[in-house]
């Protein structure tokens, strides 16, 4: 965002009349959304309460109650800061807890995305002050990362965040996005152009990112063109390998085969669905196929040494590969064994055991999984990231809470295998797929299960 800002000083545009802007911007939402009441402005000695000057200015100009605290002394402030709080003609309180005292609303713009340490001293003693009252944000909640969403020291939780020319990875990521509350993105005449010079990496989740890439359907098509996936079946928990294959199948896969590891497994197998091929028939022997292009491994696959070889003939086949659940646990503390793969799919706990903890930055702990296999990796959660090796990452925040229950994870590895086996991109699969899957979880709503959700997938990818 600092570089965007730069671009457009860069290109004409007075830094102050884009402080103007997002101050002007924060009070037309404010007005909007709120009837009029005592209002304190919580001012940071930087832009972000520059921001916060130009809104109380504006909403004063509209009948507000309004008065401002800052955080420091006004005749530190520097720059546009300073040109914004000369709009500001009235006594400005010194920061602390006391300026609270009878406000119904409070607009927090002591610190913005690039927060960087945590909060402390008055202006966390402020924060915690704020108790049940309204909050709107500007920006981000103070002590919320723009960049990872962590929250440092404090943040208060707000009712509306309004931040400027595009989403921050914070406002995505959890915590910080349960601090955001309602979120609004508002132009500040920053243009779109200065993007090219920025290069953003990160995206929010969403059709526009891998429409395009989806399968499209043709006269002459053949349940052999429309892509042959194999599951690699467990022996115990069949469930999910069934899972996997339904959605598979559910977004277009032409055969889906479940291996199954002997012939008992085989017969519990073939007596479910019956589009299903299932085949005993020893790996060597199915991979020598080489119409089985996608390959799906892991659902309920069990640990031991089959699914540890299993693994290491797949990866190594030159397919197109996705690996899930203990066929990720078997590679705890080796990641190298999972070069070759084309997609991962953990969960934190899965991702731990491989590749180390998450820790509080998901982007980067995605990146550095993708970079050292080779391999997009989707970790899965309420804000599931998907990072490829070239470091474009996703944020997927789509997945309702009705989501937590047994076997949604192997729905979406399912789908993402299904339509990798369709020749998409492992990267535009995986977005496809936890879009489709968080799409078909608020179709099914409260009291789901994931055999609820299989055939609801197609229906939200073909309302594109």
């Amino acid at each position: 965002m600092e570089a965007a800002d730069q671009a457009a000083i860069a290109g004409g545009i007075p830094g102050f009349r884009l402080m103007r802007n997002a101050g002007e911007a924060v009070a037309r939402r404010i007005a909007g959304r709120f009837r009029p009441c005592r209002t304190v402005v919580l001012c940071g000695p930087g832009n972000n309460g520059g921001d916060g000057f130009v809104a109380a200015a504006a909403l004063a100009a509209r009948g507000w109650p309004v008065r401002v605290a800052l955080l420091g002394e006004r005749a530190a402030l520097a720059g546009d800061a300073a040109a914004a709080s000369a709009l500001w003609p009235r006594e400005v309180l010194p920061l602390m807890p006391e300026v609270l005292e009878g406000a119904g609303l409070v607009v927090d713009a002591l610190f913005g995305a690039g927060l960087a340490r945590p909060i402390e001293g008055p202006a966390a003693a402020t924060i915690a002050a704020i108790g049940a009252r309204t909050v709107v944000a500007v920006d981000l909640p103070s002590g919320v990362s723009g960049l990872t969403g962590e929250v440092l020291g404090i943040a208060p939780c707000a009712a509306l965040t309004v931040t400027f020319f595009r989403l921050k990875p914070g406002h995505l990521l959890l915590p910080g996005r349960l601090h955001c509350g309602e979120t609004e993105v508002a132009e500040i005449g920053i243009p779109d152009r200065v993007l090219g010079s920025v290069r953003p990496s990160a995206f929010h989740n969403g059709p526009g990112l891998w429409r395009e890439a989806l399968p499209r359907r043709q006269a002459t098509d053949t349940k052999y063109t429309r892509g042959h996936l194999t599951i690699i079946g467990g022996a115990a928990m069949t469930g999910a390998a069934r899972l996997a294959a339904a959605a598979a199948r559910r977004v277009g896969a032409g055969l889906v085969t479940i291996a199954a590891p002997d012939p008992a497994s085989a017969a519990v197998y073939r007596a479910a669905e019956p589009g299903v091929i299932v085949a005993d028939t020893p790996l060597p022997a199915l991979l020598e196929d080489r119409r089985r292009g996608a390959w799906l491994i892991g659902p309920g696959l069990g640990q031991g040494a089959r699914t540890e070889e299993a693994l290491r003939r797949l990866v190594g086949s030159g397919r197109s590969v996705v690996v899930d659940a203990d066929a990720l646990t078997a590679c705890a503390g080796a990641p190298d064994r999972l070069r070759g793969a084309a997609l991962l799919t953990p969960h934190a706990g899965e991702f731990a055991r491989v590749f180390g903890p998450v820790g509080a930055d998901k982007p980067a702990a995605a990146r550095r999984a993708a970079a050292a296999t080779g391999a997009v990796v989707l970790l899965k959660g309420a804000d599931t990231v998907i990072a490829a090796p070239d470091g474009r990452v996703v944020i997927d925040t789509g997945a309702p809470a009705d989501l937590a229950t047994a076997g949604t994870g192997d729905v979406l590895a399912g789908a993402a295998a299904g339509l990798i086996a369709q020749g998409m991109g492992a990267f535009e699969a995986a977005a496809a797929a936890a879009w489709a899957l968080g799409a078909a979880g608020r179709a099914a709503g409260p009291g789901l299960i994931a055999e609820d959700l299989p055939p609801l997938m197609p229906r939200a990818l073909a309302a594109l």
